[in-house]
């Protein structure tokens, strides 16, 4: 072969190369910068780069909505569905990490000029006073070019010639993908938010407990952080132009300063920050949420810029006047050129609630058999359950309901003094027959958790090798639910069954069997909690069936974030335990601990477990 020859057929190869490269880029779109839906996937898409993928995604969906929420990504927590309730719209979130302001007012232009738009919101995080005008990586971090002007030639280039290892990924990425949020798709496509369906179904409960699950909380690192008088006017200036933008368009335009984390707030000069928010005030109204009382409780932030979701939906409620929703005094402000300096000053004075004023300690007591002979670990004779729920009742402990504790913590309302909380799992016959007239004579309540399938099963395996323990009837359960003494609950429908007495595998616990796939238990499992909700409203006219004991305490992810979807939002387990309520986070009624009693639970030991919450 000649020199001429091989020159030609290498570079004959590298024009073929490359055009595998672009083919394949352009096919896989990991970025979504094309159009076309080969291999679409916007939730993956999104997750390398929103600032192109929702654009994408719009061409095709604009229809959808007719509002915007645009920022950082700390602007995810202000809830879409609590939007479009508030203002009868459809919004989409347009977040994008580390967006700056430029980056906002590039979509708000976009949006505005090409689409209808009756509200555009803008969230002013305070890094919008540090930075301005930057892109940290031109693949993850660049602008359409139907946004910022550039050359649409110049741009897909970018991705048509990138690195295919990126296309690979999103190749691989769809063998290993669940119905759980991973790292490679935190988006959710339909409302343009994080997808936080696992963050948002954990447990969050005391402060210690808090610590170990989120350790930068207990070590915050340093960091100093100085405002940039370019940041500043280039954000005031681009705010200037979307405001005049929405005028002229006539589009109400509502500007949000997000909550910022105290410990982080502390590396910002102060008078910088004071600058900041009074010039933002010449420009337009806002309402301020970056610095109060909510800013020193870290059950409320993901991490020290991202606060969760509980709080956006506080800080909307304080918007829109909703005194359904709990907020904290001193939570949002609405902010003007005439009320800035007092603001400041205001500002200046943020203190952290005291502890007893947002949250509670409640011990939850679990019981399950009332039995004479009282053999095994959950069974307790009549008298001895009598003298336990004497005792707690001469002591001033005042048992409530678990609707008791979700007013607390999403309302704010008031509970007792010495608040308990009394349980009972699957259902048995001695709850009706000796458990509520006790709890009658005491002034006591209960919540019992019933199997559904089980309820008036009194005969049934009587003859076998296997008696099954009698339960009470949907007439009984009608009759305590009556008396107000009892409120009747989910142990599931029949996800609590025991080998013996089934045929092929038994389901005893709710978790998923190991070679079931995610679709089916998924599926398995809201039919359950559809027919345990029929069955118990149906039964005993309870009309707010949403709340679980979890069989056997056992518990996933999984599990967890289909109960949620199916509308239970308080979930018990048998961690023996007390419970940590703060009040606007309703992620402390997921995963509350129980103590398990019996016989062998003194009189003494049942008070001191109910003391552990007074300290």
């Amino acid at each position: 072969m000649t020199s001429k020859q091989w020159l030609a057929l290498f570079c004959a190869t590298v024009l073929c190369l490359g055009a595998c490269v672009v083919g394949f880029n352009w096919l896989a779109d990991p970025f979504g910068v094309f159009t076309h839906k080969a291999l679409e996937w916007s939730s993956y898409e999104m997750t390398l780069n929103p600032r192109t993928a929702k654009i994408t995604y719009l061409k095709e969906h604009h229809q959808e909505y007719d509002s915007y929420i645009l920022g950082c990504s700390s602007t995810s927590s202000f809830p879409t569905e609590q939007l479009n309730e508030y203002l009868d719209a459809s919004f989409y979130n347009m977040i994008m990490y580390g967006a700056d302001m430029l980056d906002v007012e590039q979509d708000a232009v976009y949006l505005l000029e090409n689409y209808e738009v009756k509200n555009l919101v803008v969230n002013v995080y305070l890094d919008n006073a540090c930075v301005y005008d930057q892109v940290t990586n031109p693949l993850s971090y660049s602008m359409p070019p139907e946004t910022t002007g550039e050359s649409a030639a110049a741009f897909y280039a970018r991705y048509l010639f990138m690195d295919p290892r990126h296309s690979l990924d999103k190749l691989k990425a769809m063998g290993e993908d669940t119905y759980l949020t991973q790292s490679f798709d935190v988006f959710n496509e339909v409302t343009g938010a994080y997808d936080k369906k696992v963050r948002d179904a954990e447990a969050i409960g005391s402060l210690e407990q808090y610590y170990e699950s989120y350790p930068i909380f207990a070590d915050y690192p340093e960091a100093a952080c100085f405002t940039d008088e370019d940041a500043i006017t280039g954000t005031l200036e681009s705010l200037t132009r979307i405001r005049d933008l929405c005028q002229e368009k006539g589009v109400n335009l509502l500007v949000l300063c997000a909550p910022v984390y105290a410990d982080y707030w502390d590396y910002f000069d102060f008078d910088q920050v004071a600058d900041f928010y009074t010039r933002l005030a010449q420009v337009t109204d806002y309402w301020d949420f970056s610095y109060s009382s909510v800013s020193f409780e870290p059950r409320y932030f993901y991490d020290e810029t991202h606060f969760r979701n509980c709080v956006g939906e506080m800080a909307l409620a304080r918007v829109f006047g909703d005194d359904s929703v709990y907020i904290p005094q001193d939570f949002g402000v609405y902010v003007t050129a005439d009320n800035v300096s007092s603001h400041i000053q205001d500002l200046r004075a943020a203190q952290p609630q005291a502890e007893e004023s947002c949250t509670a300690q409640v011990p939850v007591f679990l019981y399950h058999q009332i039995d004479p002979q009282a053999e095994g670990d959950i069974s307790i004779t009549p008298e001895h359950f009598e003298a336990q729920i004497a005792a707690l009742a001469e002591a001033g402990y005042t048992a409530v309901l678990p609707e008791d504790l979700q007013a607390y913590v999403n309302q704010g309302k008031a509970l007792p003094e010495k608040p308990i909380l009394i349980t009972f799992d699957d259902g048995y016959l001695s709850n009706y027959e000796y458990a509520w007239p006790i709890l009658e004579k005491y002034g006591m309540k209960a919540t019992i958790f019933v199997i559904g399938s089980t309820v008036g099963n009194t005969e049934h395996y009587k003859d076998t090798d296997y008696p099954i323990t009698p339960h009470f009837t949907w007439e009984q359960a009608r009759e305590m639910v009556d008396s107000g003494v009892i409120s009747i609950q989910s142990h599931t429908y029949d996800m609590h069954q025991w080998a013996p007495y089934e045929s092929g595998q038994a389901r005893e616990n709710i978790l998923r069997w190991e070679r079931e796939s995610e679709d089916a238990y998924r599926q398995v499992l809201s039919q359950d909690c559809g027919l345990i909700r029929e069955a118990i409203t149906q039964g005993t006219g309870e009309d707010q069936v949403h709340v679980l004991a979890y069989p056997n305490g056992q518990l996933d992810p999984l599990a967890q974030v289909t109960l949620l979807e199916n509308g239970f939002d308080i979930l018990f387990t048998t961690q023996a335990s007390c419970n940590t309520l703060l009040k606007g986070q309703p992620q402390s009624l997921l995963g509350l601990g129980r103590y398990n009693m019996n016989q062998a639970v003194s009189v003494e030991q049942t008070l001191e477990w109910a003391s552990d919450a007074r300290g």
